[in-house]
C-alpha cells in the first residue's frame, strides 16, 4: 500500500475506496492504540522506578498487570454483557488491589521496603493472581477468550473504545509531566525529599493513581504486556540523564515508537500470521531483566 493512499485515507477519505476503509477502520485505530499503550506503559515504568528507586520496577513485574488480568477474567466469567467502561473500571480496581497487596507484603520486616523485596513481592503476587485467572478460565470455560486477550495485541482496537480511554491517557500523561519535578526529588530518596520540603505522601499517592489508571487503560486495550516500562526508562536515562522533567516526556515518545515498531515487526515476521506482542516483549525483556538482576546483585554485594 502506497504512502499516498494512507495519506489520502486520513485527509481525503473516500468511502468508495476499499483501501481507505481498511486504513480508517483497522490500521489507524490500531496505530493510535499502539501509541497510547506504549507511551502509558513507559511512563508508568519511569514513575515507578523514580518513586521507589527500584530500577527493576515495571507494571508487569510488580503484580499490577496480573491484577488487571484477574479482573478481566472476572468480567469474562460473570459479566458477559458488560460495557467497555465497566471493563475499564474493573481492570483499574484489579490493578489497585494487587498493588496494595504487593506494597503491604514488601513493607514487612525491620528494614522495611527495599527494591529487592518489592520485586520479589511483585513476582509472587503476579504468580498468585495468574493462578486465580487460570482457575476462572478452566472453571467457567473462558480459556480461549482469556488466552487471546492475554497474548497481547491491538488488532481489535476500535474507535469507540479509544474515545472512552483517551481522556484517561491525556489526564494521566499530563499529570505525570506535572509531577515530574517532584519525582526527580523523590528519586534522591524519601529522607532527602522530605528534608527538601517535598510532601512525599502526596506525591506517592498521586503517582500511584496515575500508574493504576494508565496501567488499567493499557491492559484493557492490549492485554498484560510486560517489560515496556522496564526497558524504555533505562534507555531514556542513558540518553538524556536523570532529570524526570525530561525523562517522562521522552519515555512517552520512545514507548510509543517502540510499541508501534514491535507491532509492525509482529505483523511482518511470520506473514500471513501475527506474532503476539507479549511474545515479542518476552524475548526482548527477559534477558534484560536478568541483566538488571545480576547488576543489582553485584551492587548489593
Amino acid at each position: 500500500m502506497k504512502l499516498s493512499t494512507a495519506w489520502g485515507a486520513i485527509f481525503q477519505f473516500n468511502t468508495e475506496l476499499t483501501e481507505h476503509q481498511i486504513i480508517r477502520t483497522l490500521r489507524l485505530p490500531r496505530t493510535i492504540a499502539d501509541i497510547m499503550v506504549g507511551a502509558s506503559l513507559a511512563i508508568t515504568g519511569a514513575i515507578m522506578q523514580g518513586t521507589t528507586r527500584n530500577p527493576m520496577a515495571d507494571s508487569g513485574l510488580m503484580g499490577i498487570s496480573s491484577g488487571s488480568t484477574f479482573a478481566m477474567a472476572i468480567c469474562l466469567a460473570f459479566l458477559p454483557g458488560r460495557t467497555y467502561g465497566v471493563t475499564l473500571l474493573f481492570t483499574c480496581i484489579g490493578a489497585a488491589v494487587t498493588t496494595g497487596i504487593t506494597y503491604f507484603i514488601a513493607s514487612f520486616g525491620r528494614r522495611g521496603m527495599t527494591p529487592q523485596k518489592l520485586v520479589l513481592a511483585g513476582i509472587s503476587i503476579s504468580m498468585l493472581f495468574s493462578a486465580f485467572s487460570s482457575y476462572l478460565a478452566i472453571k467457567y470455560n473462558i480459556g480461549q477468550a482469556l488466552s487471546f486477550w492475554t497474548a497481547g495485541g491491538t488488532a481489535s482496537a476500535k474507535w469507540n473504545e479509544l474515545l472512552i480511554v483517551s481522556p484517561i491517557f491525556i489526564i494521566g500523561t499530563m499529570g505525570a509531566i506535572m509531577l515530574s519535578p517532584s519525582i526527580t526529588v523523590m528519586s534522591l530518596g524519601k529522607e532527602v525529599a522530605a528534608g527538601l520540603g517535598l510532601r512525599t505522601k502526596l506525591v506517592n499517592t498521586l503517582s500511584t493513581l496515575i500508574v493504576l489508571a494508565l496501567t488499567g487503560m493499557s491492559v484493557v486495550i492490549v492485554g498484560p504486556i510486560s517489560f515496556v516500562g522496564l526497558i524504555i526508562p533505562h534507555i531514556v536515562r542513558y540518553l538524556i540523564g536523570v532529570d524526570y522533567r525530561f525523562i517522562i516526556p521522552a519515555c512517552g515518545l520512545y514507548g510509543a515508537l517502540f510499541l508501534v515498531g514491535a507491532d509492525l515487526f509482529g505483523r511482518l515476521i511470520n506473514k500471513p500470521y501475527e506474532t503476539p506482542l507479549g511474545v515479542i516483549f518476552a524475548v526482548v525483556g527477559v534477558p534484560y531483566f536478568l541483566y538488571l538482576a545480576r547488576k543489582q546483585r553485584r551492587e548489593f554485594e
